[in-house]
């Protein structure tokens, strides 16, 4: 008892914090758990073939990329591959001289506009995602990550607003949900958080990660008996005691970068805006 009130008590003071804010903004330059632009563009024969296994990917579409660079769909396959193996500033290097190449490829500019977004250069990403769909053909999976890129620089209201363009196109979309509920987890809304979250866990879609960011919103406002059992879920055992783990480190954190995962985990962090294709 005594060690969870001493708990409660740092939690307290990290959310009175003034700098809680910048901390909590940190996870969403680097973290992954919303809806991808890219996801589905890749749809031809040859993109199908490619091995699930994003580092067989790499080094299938880098072949091909290697032998032709402005050859569009390796350089967009090779880009999501290093983008989902971690190696985001290579990814925007490649995607960004394959929009040099094909500058009115959207599909190339929603990669190359996310692949911004990861290596953090919110604003050159917000602007090349805007060309990446326009108002009367809006891509839903396009205005959210929009609204993360506004919510890394502060922009929350505007934020909402692009998030509230998706919901219209897809409604209760739990990716969308989980993007709004982290916007006001960042101006410490929690209440609000929670409502939202909850929204996007109770849809059949919603993966995992969703039900990692409400569990994290329930901690933060104190109650973690309930937001341990919220992590748990009904997983296996061995996944629920690395969840309720990880769940802790995340609660644990005051200044610590929210963008990079505890210890040696190799899963995502817990607290994003984004995940990977």
């Amino acid at each position: 008892m005594r060690r969870q009130s001493s708990h409660a008590g740092s939690l307290a003071r990290f959310l009175a914090s003034t700098a809680v804010a910048a901390v909590l903004a940190a996870g969403l330059g680097g973290c992954q758990t919303m809806s991808d632009v890219t996801g589905s563009l890749t749809s031809s024969s040859k993109a199908q073939a490619v091995p699930e296994d994003p580092r067989r990917a790499a080094e299938v579409y880098g072949e091909r990329y290697r032998a032709n660079p402005k050859d569009a769909e390796a350089a967009l396959g090779y880009g999501q591959a290093l983008r989902a193996t971690g190696q985001r500033a290579q990814a925007a290097a490649v995607l960004e001289q394959a929009t040099i190449a094909h500058p009115g490829n959207k599909a190339l500019l929603a990669a190359y506009g996310r692949a911004l977004a990861d290596n953090g250069n919110s604003q050159a990403a917000f602007d090349v995602l805007s060309r990446a769909h326009s108002p009367a053909n809006p891509d839903w999976r396009i205005l959210s990550v929009q609204g993360t890129t506004l919510d890394k620089m502060a922009k929350h209201e505007e934020a909402r607003r692009y998030y509230a363009s998706a919901l219209k196109i897809v409604p209760e979309e739990p990716s969308v949900l989980s993007n709004l509920g982290l916007s006001y987890m960042l101006t410490r809304e929690l209440p609000q958080a929670e409502e939202t979250l909850r929204r996007a866990y109770s849809n059949p879609r919603a993966d995992g990660r969703v039900r990692q960011n409400l569990a994290l919103v329930v901690g933060l406002q104190g109650r973690f008996a309930e937001a341990e059992t919220i992590a748990k879920g009904d997983l296996p055992a061995d996944e629920a005691a690395a969840n309720v783990a990880y769940l802790r480190e995340m609660l644990s954190r005051k200044d610590k970068d929210y963008s990079r995962p505890p210890g040696n985990r190799a899963t995502v962090p817990v607290a994003a805006l984004n995940r990977p294709d």
